[in-house]
């Protein structure tokens, strides 16, 4: 058995976000390529983003902390704190409203 701390992680994951040109950090908590579920936190710093990306496969946002915006197309949803959202089977872009984690969480098949 393996445990995380998630508070943790976005506390670093948000220092290193701050200190990075990006804005942005990212580390894998479980999985990675060779499994189907992967589970990433991301840290974004306030007015930063993930530009526009097809999705991953079936996937969500748990948002650890802050504030996001996920849009694709014309239909935007926003997230705070304890709010999950599921992606779209489309291309979509996150932007981050104030100094934000969230975790990523994909399935797909192998």
């Amino acid at each position: 058995m393996q445990k995380t701390s998630l508070t943790a992680l976005v506390r670093h994951q948000l220092e290193l976000a701050r200190a990075a040109s990006s804005g942005r950090s990212a580390t894998t908590v479980y999985g990675g390529h060779e499994h189907v579920l992967r589970q990433t936190v991301i840290a974004l710093h306030a007015g930063r983003q993930l530009d526009e990306h097809p999705s991953p496969g079936e996937a969500t946002i748990y948002v650890l902390s802050g504030r996001v915006l996920l849009e694709s197309g014309d239909v935007s949803w926003s997230g705070w704190t304890g709010d999950l959202l599921i992606i779209p089977d489309a291309n979509h872009t996150l932007k981050a409203l104030e100094d934000s984690a969230v975790l990523l969480t994909v399935a797909k098949l192998i």
